[in-house]
């Protein structure tokens, strides 16, 4: 028994058992059916029962992760399809195909962050990377089986005693490190806990912390870091199908001063991340960054200006701060493509009151400004 299974991704000789379990779930059919994907069958009589078979079928030849992720990404081809404009992706050159990386990204939508990462580097036969989860997404069993099956080690974020708490976090810090060093493979982590919801991409410390956690005695947190060859990554959606919702749960947790999310509140976002229309995307990948402070804030800092630098800004960006009433220069657009824009969000304005009006604008203007 590996010390790491209680976080571990599935392993090959688990993929079939696993896949035939989800095609078998009553919840995550109920889930599939709620998608609206399946509505030819989902009135019919058994309808359950049809599309347990027809996963059944799709899945049963699947007994490897190579081949789970064929199939994932053939799904990710077909989201940047059907639900982006343009996907442009920038620095992949700076990637060495000998090399393990510790990506860390900013963070604007709980699935698409890192799989659109992944289907670049699939694309440009790379490894793809494992990916980091807190534990509040995995409430459901098939959502963190769906998410372990695709290369994700959990990060445990319970509300336990502080010396669990601690065992756990030294615990994903040293499968990062045995993934990187020992197995020449890379990490994908967002840049703080949860999506940026107000527009602000910062580097939490914590995470930091997190990081450099089982070697915290030994290396000073810059050579630590120098040693994981730190990849900063900025994705940029030029339209959040999120934004709503993100809007709407900043204002009612400034209204409480605590928001109470409701427990299928996570999966609707991962849905409408996927299915909903994203306009343009961009990523970029940056150089790896050389850390000279042993200080947890100031490799925060530069993680953070590296990772904004990089940040693609679109039309909505700079229309969003052009309706707060700021003053915009060197708008590398057309005045049509701000005017577009500035429709776009004036139309998601009519359907949310007005006191949440600044909550969506912040999510957009907050990197020009």
């Amino acid at each position: 028994m590996s010390k790491f299974d209680s976080i571990r991704p599935y392993h090959d000789n688990e993929v079939n058992d696993v896949l035939m379990k989800l095609s078998n779930n009553r919840r995550f059919l109920k889930m599939l059916f709620a998608t609206g994907k399946f509505n030819k069958i989902k009135y019919l009589p058994f309808s359950r029962k049809i599309l347990s078979l027809f996963l059944s079928s799709k899945v049963k030849n699947i007994c490897d992760i190579k081949s789970y992720q064929n199939l994932f990404e053939s799904i990710v081809e077909n989201v940047v399809e059907n639900s982006i404009n343009e996907f442009k992706v920038k620095g992949i050159d700076n990637i060495d195909p000998k090399k393990g990386y510790l990506f860390i990204s900013n963070h604007r939508d709980i699935t698409l962050d890192s799989a659109l990462l992944n289907l670049t580097l699939h694309k440009n036969n790379l490894q793809t990377t494992y990916n980091a989860v807190g534990n509040n997404l995995l409430s459901e069993s098939w959502a963190s089986d769906l998410m372990r099956l695709n290369k994700s080690f959990i990060i445990d974020r319970s509300d336990k005693s502080k010396k669990d708490i601690y065992k756990s976090l030294n615990l994903a810090s040293q499968f990062i490190f045995k993934t990187i060093k020992d197995n020449n493979e890379s990490i994908w982590i967002a840049q703080r806990q949860g999506r940026s919801k107000d527009g602000n991409d910062y580097t939490d410390p914590s995470v930091i912390k997190m990081i450099h956690l089982n070697a915290r005695k030994k290396l000073s947190i810059n050579d630590y870091l120098n040693s994981l060859n730190v990849i900063p990554v900025s994705i940029s959606y030029e339209r959040d199908p999120n934004d709503i919702l993100k809007a709407t749960e900043l204002y009612l947790t400034d209204l409480n001063q605590q928001y109470q999310k409701d427990r299928k509140e996570d999966m609707k976002s991962i849905f409408e991340g996927i299915s909903g229309q994203k306009g343009n995307v961009y990523l970029n990948i940056g150089k790896v960054i050389d850390f000279e402070t042993d200080s947890y804030e100031n490799c925060s800092e530069q993680i953070t200006t590296q990772i904004k630098n990089l940040y693609k800004l679109h039309a909505t960006n700079y229309a969003a701060a052009i309706i707060q009433g700021n003053e915009v220069f060197n708008m590398p657009y057309k005045v049509t493509e701000i005017d577009e824009a500035i429709q776009f969000l004036k139309n998601k304005m009519k359907i949310i009151p007005e006191e949440i009006h600044s909550y969506l604008l912040n999510q957009y203007s907050k990197p020009v400004l």
